[in-house]
């Protein structure tokens, strides 16, 4: 590969490991708002939660985004490597989508509120049970 093929690489590299790591952060959490996570850290806080195979995949990928910085490091990148990493873990991390968190959002919060209400219900009946209401 060519000096252009590298220099072409290296600046993929980081544009890659950020969406990753943003992709992570949006399904498994661990990034306040308006935060933005380095892969490195995302690996750290919610590694776990990938499968195995994609963990190492994810490794790969922060590897190379570590030497991204060092041009003489980020020639040693196996850059097919480097992106059958970024496919695999895109393609997991991707198919849920922003509808699929909102509506899992919308079920949480109708869910939390269901059971207030349940709860809400039976302190009622209790009170009107105590007082010989019913």
């Amino acid at each position: 590969m060519g000096v252009t093929g590298d220099v072409m690489g290296i600046e993929k590299i980081r544009p890659m490991a950020d969406e990753v790591a943003g992709l992570m952060a949006a399904r498994f959490g661990g990034v306040r708002r308006g935060q933005h996570a380095d892969l490195g850290s995302m690996l750290r806080k919610r590694g776990g939660a990938l499968p195995r195979r994609l963990r190492r995949e994810a490794r790969v990928l922060a590897d190379a985004d570590l030497k991204a910085g060092q041009p003489k490091l980020a020639r040693q990148v196996d850059f097919e490597q480097l992106e059958r990493a970024h496919k695999a873990l895109v393609s997991y991390l991707r198919p849920l989508g922003q509808g699929g968190r909102m509506q899992g959002g919308v079920v949480g919060v109708a869910a939390s509120v269901m059971f207030g209400l349940l709860i809400l219900a039976a302190v009622a009946i209790w009170i009107m049970k105590v007082r010989g209401l019913i």
